[in-house]
């Protein structure tokens, strides 16, 4: 069986709020007579049950039915965990 619901791929900006993130989404296209790229950004607000989300992750989000006044997506899965460089604390002198 097919779903019908919308899917967007976006980046996860906060993760301040219980179970809710904020994931932007890029979409580009071509001005139709100026042939200029133009980028828009929408940001959406996305259930996170298990809270495993953190800013900079890129997650696929799936529209579902509304959860509260502004929630109206939910997050299917993380397809990239923001890389976090381990550096060491250096001596003091």
């Amino acid at each position: 069986m097919e779903s019908n619901r919308k899917e967007r791929i976006g980046s996860v900006i906060s993760n301040k709020m219980e179970k809710t993130v904020v994931v932007q989404v890029e979409d580009t296209k071509r001005h139709p007579i100026y042939r200029k790229v133009l980028t828009r950004r929408v940001n959406f607000k996305a259930h996170d049950e298990n809270k495993e989300c953190g800013p900079g992750d890129v997650v696929r989000i799936v529209e579902t039915r509304p959860l509260s006044k502004d929630k109206r997506w939910r997050v299917a899965e993380i397809l990239r965990k923001k890389e976090v460089a381990e550096i060491e604390p250096k001596e003091v002198v």
